[in-house]
């Protein structure tokens, strides 16, 4: 990808940006602005990106202009991003101007451009710059609004550029090979629930919530809208970035959270580990040892959620489902697919190495109701490749 960078304090950020892009497997070529020498070193971008940065004189020198950069750059980008994009820089894009390298190379890019506005809040707010990042949205530039909070000349407001986890995330997007998902509202629950016993205690299981994250992400890469409910888990902030998320912590918050977005929801994605019981009675204080040899529990079962939904569920909805099993995986997971009415299937073997729970790994056995597929890798390739599968089947 070809990240610009232009002559704002924001600027800082995009060593870490440029490390996360690299780590995530992207090529990235840099081409900076005269400005923004004075944030951020070009040594230190080339260090971090393995390549040359491009600057504002290799545009027209003896060297370096008889290669046109500006035109092999931008035939060379499968996405375009900004950042930061200073009001300066949104001027040249919006009006088309091509004196800097940068705004000519954007000007003969025909990949994804993402700009991402940072500056004071009053000159975010000025009625030319609105108006000049009006027009490059028109044109189809994807203008990411910046966040609000204290900025670096000491005031309060909107201006602050997202940070770089969350501009890699509207990279990746951008990146994403397909888009078979665009528009369509996807459910996603995740994570473990927390059956209370009382105040300090209560019943779980080691559910991270990175599988059900990781079809959220690659849902939101695809185009949908996704919106996710949460278990009590603390994940990466990139992993929630994109997506509107209900916390939730107890079985019953999220059968109540899944029902009250039943209706908006296209497919649903049952991939939280939800536990199956809870205390009859919770206690309102915290349960002493003294004096007990031995504690015994009156629990009741839970709802299940996956068997309402396959209840409730519109012809035109797809529920997904997830099977977690230590033993005869298939036949638990097809007669689990039946008795839930689901349309579709995801079982593991938690005991299998690098398959259970809060491995970075996973194995799943994608299960229809005519074929079977085997997938396996780090989870957010393994989500990736679940969607490829269903899109087809889908017909969304």
């Amino acid at each position: 990808m070809l990240l610009g960078v232009t002559g704002g304090i924001a600027a800082y950020k995009i060593p870490e940006l440029v490390r996360r892009l690299r780590r995530e497997g992207c090529e990235v070529e840099v081409v900076m602005t005269r400005a923004a020498e004075h944030f951020v070193s070009p040594l230190v971008l080339a260090t971090l990106s393995g390549r040359r940065v491009w600057r504002q004189e290799d545009l027209l020198s003896e060297e370096r202009g008889a290669s046109i950069p500006h035109i092999r750059l931008a035939e060379w980008a499968e996405a375009v991003a900004v950042a930061p994009c200073t009001a300066d820089a949104a001027s040249d894009l919006a009006y088309g101007r091509g004196e800097g390298l940068l705004a000519a190379t954007l000007l003969a890019a025909e990949a994804p451009v993402l700009v991402f506005p940072a500056m004071n809040a009053h000159m975010y707010g000025n009625v030319a710059v609105q108006e000049n990042l009006s027009t490059l949205a028109r044109r189809g530039v994807r203008v990411v609004e910046p966040s609000a909070g204290a900025l670096a000349c000491g005031e309060e407001g909107p201006g602050r550029m997202p940070e770089p986890v969350e501009i890699a995330e509207e990279v990746f997007r951008a990146l994403a090979p397909v888009h078979d998902l665009q528009g369509v509202h996807v459910l996603v629950t995740a994570g473990p629930t927390h059956e209370y016993l009382d105040p300090v205690r209560y019943i779980s299981n080691p559910s991270t919530g990175r599988m059900g994250l990781a079809m959220a992400r690659a849902a939101w890469h695809r185009g949908a809208e996704v919106r996710v409910i949460l278990g009590p888990v603390d994940p990466a902030p990139c992993s929630l970035y994109g997506l509107e998320v209900t916390r939730v912590v107890s079985a019953l918050e999220m059968r109540d959270a899944v029902m009250a977005n039943l209706d908006w929801a296209r497919v649903i994605v049952k991939a939280a580990a939800v536990g199956d019981y809870r205390a009859r009675e919770r206690k309102p204080h915290k349960m002493k040892r003294e004096g007990r040899e031995a504690l015994s529990l009156d629990l009741v079962q839970n709802p299940d959620i996956a068997a309402e939904v396959g209840a409730k569920k519109r012809p035109a909805q797809i529920l997904i489902g997830f099977a977690a099993e230590t033993d005869d995986v298939r036949r638990n997971a097809r007669a689990k697919m039946e008795r839930k009415g689901l349309n579709f299937i995801l079982a593991n073997d938690v005991l299998a190495p690098g398959s259970g729970f809060a491995s970075e790994t996973n194995a799943l056995r994608l299960i229809a109701p005519d074929d079977e597929e085997l997938l396996s890798g780090r989870k957010e390739d393994v989500a990736d490749a679940v969607w490829s599968s269903l899109a087809g089947r889908l017909q969304l």
